[in-house]
C-alpha cells in the first residue's frame, strides 16, 4: 500500500517511470501520448537535451542560494528576459507556482494602494467559472465552485461578475463584438456597487483554463475591460499561469487582444516542467511606488528566485525562440480544431470545440440544439477521459464547465514541438475516446 497522501485516496494512479519527447511510460511499459502536458506545462515534452543539460549545468555550479541573502546570474537573467518578451511589464518576481504567483499578484496590488495614500482599495473582483490557485487567497478570488465550497468559511470576500463564455451566454440576436460589451459592462457596475475606492484589482484569465475549457474572449472585451480600469484606477490582473509561455501561440497571451495589465502571472510551462517555477511580472510604476515609500515588498518564500529552476525556464525559453516553437503552435494549434471538427464537429454528444494554439476545448452536451448539458451524476468527462487513457491518450478532463455543477469538457494542451505523427494519434485517439464514452445516437 502506497504511503504517499495521492489525491484520491481510493485509487492510486499508475506510476510513471520514463518521460519521451511527447509520451509518458507507465511501470508496466504502457506509453501515453501526453496530450495535455499534465495541466498545459510540458510543452517540450518530457526530455528535451537542451533544457536538462541547462539544469545539470547549474546544479554542478550553483543549485540554490535563499534570496534574501544572494541573487544569481541565471535569475537575473531569466527576469530580463520575460521583461523583454512581455510588453508593458518593467519587473519579474520568480516564484515556485501558480498559486503563490496569483498570491503575490494580490498582495502587491495591495500594497502598491496602501503605499499609493489610497488604503481603501482592499477589494478583488474576478469571474465566475474562473480559476486562479488552490491557496486561500487565490482560491477566494477565483470563481470555481467546486474547488471553493468546502473551504468557503476560510475564504476573505472574493466578488465575481459573469465570465465571458460566448458559446454559452451570447444571445441569438447579438453580435460577438456586442456580447463582449455587455459583459465587460458588469465590471463597471460591481465596481460602483463596491465602491470605486474600494476595489484594488480585477482579475482574470485571458484565456479560461481547466474550469471552464480553453474559453477565448468575445472581441474587444478585453480592450473594454481595460478602459474600465483605467476609469476607475483598478489595477488589471492577468492570470496567464495556465494560457501564457506560448501556449495561445504569442509569448504573452494578452498580446493578442492588445491591451497591456498592471501585473500579468505566469507558471506551468515557463520551465516546461523540468522544474517548479513560476513569475509575477508587472509594471515599472507599481514598484515604483514602493521603492519610493517602504522599499520593500512585503512577500517572500523560501524557494523563489531558485536558481536550477531560473535555469531551466531560460533553457525552455531559449529553445521556444531557437525552435520556432510559436509558429508551430499556431499552426498545428489551427489543424487540430479543423481536424476535431470534422472528425466530431456532427457527433450528437459535442457542442464545441474552441480555443487558441495549442490550447483546445471540447465540450460535451445531451442536446447539441439547446446546448443541455448532461446529468452531473453522469460524469461524462472522466468517461472520455478514462476511455482516453485506457487507449493511450492523456487529456486533462474537467466537470462544472457552466456553473461549477453542471457540463463537461476536456482540455488539448500539447507541447508546441508536436510532429506530424503525434498530431495524427492525437486526433485519432480523442476521436476513439468520445466515440466509446458517448456512442452515436440521434440527437435528443
Amino acid at each position: 500500500m502506497s504511503r504517499a497522501l495521492h489525491r484520491s485516496l481510493l485509487q492510486p494512479p499508475p506510476r510513471a517511470v520514463r518521460g519521451e519527447g511527447a509520451y509518458l511510460v507507465d511501470d508496466s511499459g504502457k506509453r501515453y501520448l501526453d496530450a495535455c502536458g499534465g495541466a498545459a506545462v510540458s510543452c517540450l515534452g518530457h526530455s528535451h537535451p537542451a533544457v536538462i543539460e541547462a539544469i545539470q549545468r547549474q546544479v554542478e555550479t550553483l543549485p540554490y542560494a535563499h534570496t534574501s541573502f544572494f541573487t544569481s546570474d541565471v535569475a537575473e537573467a531569466l527576469a530580463d528576459t520575460l521583461v523583454e518578451a512581455a510588453p508593458g511589464m518593467g519587473r519579474a518576481m520568480l516564484l515556485s507556482g501558480g498559486s503563490e504567483a496569483v498570491e503575490a499578484a494580490l498582495k502587491l496590488s495591495r500594497q502598491y494602494f496602501l503605499e499609493a495614500g489610497e488604503p481603501d482599495r482592499h477589494l478583488f473582483i474576478a469571474r465566475r467559472q474562473s480559476y486562479h490557485g488552490n491557496t486561500l487567497g487565490a482560491l477566494a478570488v477565483g470563481g470555481n465552485e467546486w474547488r471553493r465550497q468546502a473551504f468557503r468559511p476560510l475564504l476573505i470576500a472574493g466578488h465575481h461578475i459573469a465570465p465571458c463564455f460566448e458559446y454559452r451566454d451570447r444571445g441569438d440576436d447579438e453580435t460577438p463584438e456586442a456580447y463582449g460589451e455587455r459583459v465587460a459592462a458588469e465590471l463597471e457596475e460591481k465596481i460602483i456597487e463596491l465602491g470605486p475606492d474600494k476595489v484594488a484589482a480585477f482579475v482574470a484569465e485571458t484565456v479560461v483554463g481547466a474550469t471552464a475549457g480553453a474559453v477565448v474572449a468575445a472581441p474587444g472585451y478585453f480592450g473594454r475591460i481595460r478602459e474600465i480600469c483605467d476609469r476607475y484606477g483598478v489595477h488589471l490582473i492577468l492570470d496567464e499561469v495556465m494560457c501564457g509561455t506560448g501556449r495561445t501561440g504569442s509569448m504573452m497571451a494578452y498580446q493578442q487582444e492588445r491591451i497591456t495589465p498592471d501585473i500579468v502571472t505566469m507558471a506551468k510551462g515557463l520551465a516546461a516542467g523540468y522544474q517548479p517555477v513560476a513569475a509575477l511580472l508587472c509594471r515599472e510604476q507599481i514598484t515604483d511606488v514602493i521603492r519610493n515609500n517602504s522599499g520593500y515588498f512585503q512577500h517572500g518564500h523560501t524557494f523563489m528566485g531558485h536558481a536550477t529552476a531560473a535555469a531551466a525556464s531560460l533553457a525552455t525559453l531559449t529553445a521556444i525562440r531557437q525552435e520556432n516553437l510559436l509558429e508551430n503552435v499556431t499552426d498545428r494549434g489551427k489543424s487540430i480544431r479543423a481536424s476535431l471538427r470534422s472528425s466530431l464537429g456532427d457527433h450528437p454528444g459535442v457542442g464545441d470545440i474552441r480555443g487558441r494554439g495549442l490550447f483546445i476545448g471540447v465540450e460535451f452536451v445531451a442536446d447539441r440544439t439547446s446546448r443541455q448539458p448532461f446529468e452531473p451524476g453522469a460524469k461524462v468527462h472522466k468517461a472520455v477521459q478514462a476511455a482516453a487513457m485506457q487507449n493511450g491518450l492523456l487529456c486533462y478532463a474537467m466537470g462544472g464547465t457552466i456553473d461549477g455543477v453542471r457540463g463537461d469538457h476536456v482540455l488539448i494542451a500539447p507541447p508546441y514541438n508536436l510532429n506530424d505523427e503525434d498530431e495524427a494519434l492525437l486526433v485519432e485517439r480523442l476521436n476513439a475516446a468520445v466515440v466509446a464514452a458517448l456512442p452515436r445516437r440521434p440527437s435528443s
